[in-house]
């Protein structure tokens, strides 16, 4: 059962307009009538679930501190003389905005982010054309659409204090990154950040969303939801490296319509037990979903990945490409299914996992999936899970390199692949310099 500080009274306590308040009171009675999942259920299969005690959070009331990095995006994104500063940087703290940049020029064409009861702190240039990055408030109602896929997105649309907004205007190419950063600090919070991305017809945006917290007990349960409408083209990157003690379990729910593109993309590298859940649906003929992933779990960790890739109109395609290691005594679990309908002739359905096993105590499943009801496709799925390759490391230690430096490049090269198709370049230097700190814990199995 949800225990009482996450029931009704708790998410009518929350501000916010009033069809927010009563979609919140609305989602927390569905969550109280509902279950706790268990590792018997097929989707949260090769899960340690039955660990979770949500009696050990509450929700936070206030902001914590600010972010060791929120003070500056020099610290996030690498900025070169040819690639631009953010266009906006939105920081938060156990769920509460804390914080917005206009970094110079670079804010052109963004709407300043708007509060709905109080404004929040704001640096830099505030211009008031193109682009809305805004707490939802009046009006806003149709722009949060209904994600239940599970217990725990229920629980985000019940105790999500402030959810925002991306909306891109049809015909709008926005330049720089929208950086929205979230970090979590108060032992024993529960944090429901929410994010919803609306790109409207023929525009084009990019998003880098990030998680971190301090050496905190916490539990983090984040949903994203990307609308991308008709030709339009949303570049996603959620990089997850929250404390080692944090349990996060998160939804990205996106709608991709006709010839529109996607690439969402998730670096997972903190985490107690880290989970995303993926739903991609491919409802406009000729529409594109491109999802990449890289995770490298260590000590204890356990990394869940779920796909769904729903193909629902003719002519559309989708690529899947997820790349992870696991050292010590770490898991990952990667299940994916590529589902194809009836009328969705045409369909271009690929799905790979690899995984490197970088110890006999770590371990890592991998399920790829089909469902198919249309003759005419093309569809594809591979698997593989196994340790660094004997050949390659041979290769290396006969030129002379180290074995603990030749492992070391096998696994850093094995991720590059993943990394050269983010889809916010600006962001790799910062992810390949965390994972290179993870991959150099390889010494100490020597």
């Amino acid at each position: 059962m949800i225990p009482p500080q996450f029931g009704p009274e708790a998410a009518g306590a929350l501000a916010g307009p009033q069809w927010l308040v009563s979609r919140r009171i609305a989602a927390a009675e569905q969550a109280a009538a509902g279950s706790m999942p268990t590792a018997q259920e097929e989707v949260w299969r090769y899960t340690p679930i039955g660990q979770l005690d949500l009696s050990r959070y509450t929700l936070g009331l206030q902001a914590g501190a600010p972010s060791p990095v929120s003070g500056s995006a020099q610290s996030t994104l690498s900025t070169p003389p040819h690639s631009a500063p953010p266009a906006i940087v939105v920081d938060t703290s156990n769920g509460h905005l804390c914080g917005v940049q206009f970094p110079s020029e670079a804010a052109n064409g963004v709407s300043p982010l708007h509060h709905p009861n109080n404004a929040q702190p704001t640096t830099g240039a505030q211009p008031t054309t193109g682009v809305q990055v805004r707490v939802l408030g009046e009006g806003d109602a149709d722009l949060a659409a209904s994600v239940d896929v599970d217990l725990f997105a229920q629980m985000n649309a019940a105790f999500s204090v402030e959810p925002l907004l991306v909306k891109v205007p049809a015909g709008t190419d926005v330049a720089a990154t929208v950086l929205v950063r979230h970090w979590i600090d108060a032992d024993g919070v529960a944090v429901f950040p929410r994010l919803i991305i609306d790109a409207g017809p023929d525009s084009s945006v990019q998003v880098l969303e990030m998680y971190s917290s301090s050496d905190v007990n916490a539990f983090v349960s984040p949903v994203v939801e990307i609308r991308a409408a008709a030709a339009s083209r949303v570049g996603y990157l959620a990089v997850q490296d929250l404390g080692p003690k944090v349990w996060h379990i998160g939804s990205q729910v996106c709608h991709v319509g006709s010839q529109a593109h996607l690439r969402a993309s998730t670096a997972a590298l903190g985490g107690d037990y880290a989970r995303t859940r993926l739903d991609t649906h491919l409802s406009g003929r000729g529409a594109t979903g491109d999802l990449i992933s890289l995770y490298y779990g260590d000590g204890q960790q356990t990394l869940d990945f779920r796909t769904f890739q729903d193909h629902a109109a003719p002519d559309t395609s989708s690529s899947l490409l997820f790349k992870g290691a696991v050292d010590d005594s770490s898991r990952s679990v990667y299940t994916g299914m590529i589902r194809v309908r009836p009328d969705a002739r045409g369909t271009n359905a690929h799905q790979t996992n690899r995984n490197i096993k970088l110890t006999d105590d770590a371990w890592a499943e991998s399920v790829p999936n089909l469902e198919i009801e249309n003759n005419e496709v093309q569809c594809s799925h591979a698997s593989a899970v196994g340790p660094i390759d004997k050949d390659q490391l041979f290769y290396l230690q006969s030129r002379g390199v180290p074995t603990n430096t030749a492992k070391r490049l096998i696994v850093s090269g094995f991720f590059g692949e993943v990394l050269e198709q983010f889809p916010v370049s600006e962001a790799v230097p910062a992810v390949r310099t965390r994972l290179e700190a993870k991959i150099s814990g390889l010494n100490q199995h020597e």
